[in-house]
């Protein structure tokens, strides 16, 4: 496994990466993307050092040490630990930083034992688990097409989207463009593959595919959004956003130009049932939604804290109005360690000795958490309010021995001084109100997919697991029990039918 220098190390390859209209050269040494890079960095260096290791890391079968969550799990206690793993990472960014190197794990652990699902790449699956066992390289994905004309099947846009357009003997040429790449610039692999409301079809074998492809692969370009990390560093000090200047998970939009890709990267190839079915029917969809869950519930446990502390400052913290607020943030948070919890404990059969975080509480997951997230910014905005807005500009203002004076008497808060309360309520506002926060709550919305799709994937596993017939079955029972005549069994009287005794 890489430690963080070496994974730093492992950036400087040539990559191309644009921002701004500029090319740039190094993403470990620019202000837009090098301290994201650090706060990954710590996570590598976490699996080498005493005290989280053995949180973090087990053996594989194979003997060697791995981050647990990239190995396939085989009982409750393991998805236990696994979950664990995946908590004591996401600690490390408080919960916003939700594309870390274990989130692709999600995939890569179950190339193994799903590798037979590959059909015709299967020792592909097998060579690419071990080298993420081994490595625990940053894989990014790209699995939605561009935002362009959606009303159009995919053959008929095949100058945007992703497809083969020659094949060679060493691999196959594609070109195209994917989204959304988050953290694409400062990661070692991205993983190409199709997702949408509607499945590929006969006319789609061109955009069948599956594969890997080095970041540095001639022909392949990342263009990035906009960085907070930049703007935070421009605008202000860590003080000002202590969360947009270490955190930014940069998105792109990953665009292949005749990019060849060999064939021991590819797990696909013009298959539509493959490229179909790999997310149901490989326990991906199980097990990223454990990741996201687990990650969304160290989230809260910091937001929780984030209101407490607001309240606390501005002496509001008594009031019953706010307490029910308070009281409704933990609830929810309870709620997401409990599905959290329930995806590892109640788990379902996998192949060949795999199990899978529970399907019914994963889908839960996929639809309470775009709900609860706004909720939490409003009860913020409603509870802590003006304090949002009553802050000075910069840090600089501290600074300032002529303002000082001032901002010690009128920014104080309920038994903290000046320099606490603004602080908090800088930190505050850098995760709700900045672009920063703004790009978070975009994400939580649309993290498990569009609005209505994981609505109806939770109906589709309800049915095809059986869900739906018991629930059936269920109204069914309390029906039989009673008909126009009246109950149908002898646990209940039929009163309607005897004479009224009167005295």
């Amino acid at each position: 496994m890489m430690n963080g220098q070496e994974y730093i190390e492992s950036l400087r390859d040539g990559r191309v990466v644009y921002l701004n209209g500029e090319k740039i050269e190094d993403v470990t040494t620019h202000p837009a993307y090098q301290n994201s890079v650090r706060s990954m960095a710590r996570l590598y260096d976490a699996l080498h050092q005493p005290e989280t290791a053995p949180i973090l890391t087990s053996k594989t079968e194979e003997g060697h040490v791995t981050q647990k969550f990239f190995k396939p799990s085989t009982s409750a206690q393991e998805l236990l630990e696994a979950r664990d793993a995946i908590a004591e990472w996401s600690k490390l960014s408080y919960g916003f930083m939700g594309r870390t190197p274990d989130y692709k794990a999600a995939f890569s652990a179950h190339l193994k034992p799903y590798a037979n699902f590959y059909q015709g790449f299967e020792d592909n699956a097998r060579r690419w688990y071990e080298k993420t066992t081994k490595e625990v390289p940053f894989c990014n994905h790209t699995i939605i097409n561009p935002q362009m004309d959606r009303s159009k099947p995919l053959h008929e846009n095949k100058d945007v989207f992703v497809r083969v357009i020659e094949e060679r003997d060493n691999g196959i040429i594609v070109s195209g463009a994917k989204m959304v790449g988050t953290s694409a610039a400062i990661t070692n692999y991205n993983f190409v593959a199709n997702y949408s409301p509607v499945d590929l079809a006969e006319d789609d074998l061109d955009h069948a595919l599956i594969f890997f492809i080095d970041m540095n692969a001639p022909g392949l370009k990342i263009i990035s959004r906009q960085s907070y990390e930049l703007m935070a560093a421009k605008s202000g000090t860590p003080f000002d956003y202590p969360l947009s200047s270490r955190f930014d998970e940069n998105d792109a939009v990953i665009v292949l130009d005749r990019v060849l890709v060999p064939w021991e990267n590819v797990l696909a190839y013009r298959n539509i049932e493959i490229a179909n079915g790999f997310r149901g029917k490989t326990g991906w969809m199980n097990r990223y939604t454990f990741h996201g869950c687990t990650r969304f519930a160290v989230k809260l446990d910091f937001m929780a804290g984030l209101l407490i502390k607001a309240t606390e400052a501005s002496g509001t913290k008594g009031f019953r109005g706010v307490q029910a607020n308070i009281g409704q943030v933990l609830a929810w948070r309870n709620m997401f360690w409990a599905l959290s919890t329930a995806m590892a404990t109640d788990p379902e059969k996998g192949e060949n000795g795999v199990v899978l975080p529970n399907g019914q509480s994963a889908a839960a997951y996929r639809v309470l958490a775009p709900m609860v997230w706004p909720r939490v910014k409003e009860i913020f905005e409603t509870v802590v309010a003006g304090g949002l807005i009553q802050l000075p500009s910069s840090a600089k203002d501290f600074e300032n021995p002529e303002l000082r004076q001032y901002l010690d008497q009128y920014y104080k808060g309920s038994g903290i001084d000046a320099l606490e309360r603004v602080k908090l309520m800088k930190l505050i506002w850098d995760a709700l109100g900045t672009e920063f926060g703004g790009r978070n709550e975009l994400y939580e919305l649309n993290y498990a997919g569009n609005h209505e799709n994981i609505r109806l994937e939770t109906l589709r596993n309800a049915e095809l697991s059986g869900q739906t017939a018991k629930y059936k079955a269920f109204v069914d029972q309390a029906m039989s029990e009673y008909d126009l005549s009246g109950w149908t069994t002898d646990t209940w009287v039929n009163a309607h039918k005897r004479p009224v005794v009167t005295e």
